[in-house]
């Protein structure tokens, strides 16, 4: 957290005091001096700071038995905290204050979060400023100065902007008219609002960013994140919507290759969280998959997060057999009705952490739809994932047994919707991958999927890479996984893929050949 008046200070959390909790510290960049400021009392799982006086006067918490949160806040750092408002499990709020009012993410009385102003002495709502009927409010710009509300945007499938500054609004659509079919988002502003910089979305190439001087009116190109791609032409992203089999509305994104004519074989890819979404714009991933020769189709399948409370609440206790997996089902289904694919086995799922699951739960309750997967730190057993969440994911260790079920005291539960207990399904090849410091996900729930498939003699490919933790953060492992990973689908539904060789500096080691298996 950062203020502008006070551009020599940060302050961060770290759980250095305890590990189950963050508490917030100052840091002085010029001294480089780290200062403990303010204390988590242990159920404080998001802070909110006052930018006007560079402290912490907000905090979001979270109740450890019933998964229900409260918002508190105090009017000065010599007063004690006070709770503003509650909200029972299922429902959702943050803050942002200024000296009188608080505005509010609020889903009370609404299914998709308003914003709305209440009194910061008592949480009275005083009135609601934004909402729409398909999606959560999104970023709330407020000016850098005197804290007046200016914009709410929202994101449904492409991102939309409702200004309260009409000046903001003007010159916002001077930029977008330049750029045409874009999205665009505030990155930054100075102390005066004079000069923005902001960045520049597109589906068919990498993030540009601009400077635009609101005095001048004039727009300054700053870069492209990926400028060696320009000189290529990429893949349009579609938005779709699909029809569940129960009537579930499902906002998807489909990528098809530049090159060629449907039917293409299919990457079904499958965002983690679950509680997070897929997004319009350029995506690494499904570039890499349209280039290799295949559609790839993103799914907000429910329980995703954005689309209100209704739609995330969908998700509870619908892992593995239930809709939450139908719903992926039904996108694949779609696929092949509307000839992007022709055939089951023209499709494989992959995805990362929960998508890891999905990959894996896709393969052993409906193993006549894929022909291949690839599970990235996704968890076999959700009680043993459940058991094994770090210390600072306690707090919220309520809340997810709300939204996954009680697989932590409930044997035929857990045994129903965890794959590990169902690898005798698995027909079709399957590639692992994992971090061997993942304090998510441990190493033990690939492991022990590995493990139970070699012994029924089911074929499975496994990379471990040690020095990585929830995913692939450095540059040569993910290179090494990648290719390992593009000749899989390669040799199982028909893409292009360059000789595999080994990436200089990547750790990568192979558990079932090396006598690694935990």
């Amino acid at each position: 957290m950062s203020s502008p008046k006070r551009p020599n200070e940060l302050l961060i959390g770290m759980n250095q005091r305890d590990s189950s909790c963050f508490d917030v510290h100052r840091i002085f960049l010029d001294s480089r001096e780290i200062r403990f400021d303010t204390e988590n009392p242990g159920d404080v799982v998001s802070w909110t700071l006052d930018e006007s006086t560079m402290t912490v006067l907000g905090a979001t918490t979270t109740h450890p038995e019933d998964g229900s949160a409260i918002l508190r806040i105090r009017d000065s750092l010599e007063v004690p905290w006070r709770d503003l408002k509650y909200f029972p499990y299922g429902e959702e709020g943050d803050i942002s204050a200024d000296h009188e009012h608080v505005y509010l993410r609020s889903f009370l009385e609404a299914d998709k979060t308003q914003l709305v102003l209440a009194k910061r002495s008592n949480g009275a709502i005083v009135q609601t400023l934004a909402f729409s009927h398909q999606a959560n409010v999104g970023r709330v710009l407020l000016h850098p100065d005197d804290k007046r509300l200016q914009a709410v945007s929202f994101t449904f499938a492409r991102k939309e902007w409702n200004f309260f500054d009409e000046s903001m609004k003007e010159d916002f659509l001077f930029i977008e008219q330049k750029f045409g079919d874009v999205d665009l988002d505030f990155t930054s502003r100075d102390h005066a609002d004079s000069i923005w910089v902001l960045s520049v979305i597109r589906d068919s190439r990498s993030v540009q960013y601009i400077m635009f001087d609101r005095r001048s009116r004039t727009i300054t190109p700053l870069f492209h994140e990926r400028p060696e791609l320009d000189e290529y032409i990429l893949s349009k992203m579609e938005s779709i919507i699909v029809s569940a089999r129960d009537g579930m509305q499902l906002q998807c994104y489909l990528t098809r290759p530049v090159y060629g004519t449907a039917p293409f074989a299919l990457v079904l890819f499958v965002h983690g969280g679950p509680w997070a979404r897929d997004y319009w714009g350029f995506n690494p991933m499904s570039q890499w998959f349209s280039n290799r020769g295949y559609a790839c189709l993103q799914v907000n399948y429910r329980g995703s997060s954005g689309f209100g409370k209704s739609y995330l609440n969908a998700g509870d206790k619908q892992w593995g057999i239930g809709n939450m997996q139908n719903d992926l089902t039904d996108a694949v289904k779609w696929a092949i009705e509307n000839n992007i694919i022709t055939v089951w086995n023209q499709v494989a799922i992959y995805g990362g952490s929960y998508g890891g699951y999905a990959t894996l739960a896709g393969l052993v309750f409906t193993p006549e739809l894929y022909c291949c997967g690839v599970d990235i730190v996704g968890p076999s057993n959700l009680k043993t994932l459940i058991d094994s969440v770090p210390d600072y994911w306690k707090p919220m260790k309520k809340e997810l047994l709300l939204r996954i079920g009680p697989v932590d005291t409930d044997e035929e539960f857990n045994r129903k919707i965890s794959p590990l207990f169902h690898v005798e399904n698995i027909k079709a090849p399957l590639l692992i991958g994992q971090g061997a410091n993942d304090p998510r996900v441990k190493q033990r729930e690939s492991d022990q999927i590995v493990k139970a498939m070699l012994e029924r003699n089911i074929p499975v490919e496994y990379v471990l890479y040690p020095d990585e933790g929830h995913g692939f953060a450095r540059p040569p492992n993910r290179l090494d996984f990648l290719g390992r990973a593009e000749i899989f689908l390669s040799k199982y539904i028909g893409g292009r893929c360059e000789p595999y060789e080994k990436v200089a500096e990547s750790t990568a080691c192979l558990p079932i050949q090396e006598g690694l298996l935990k």
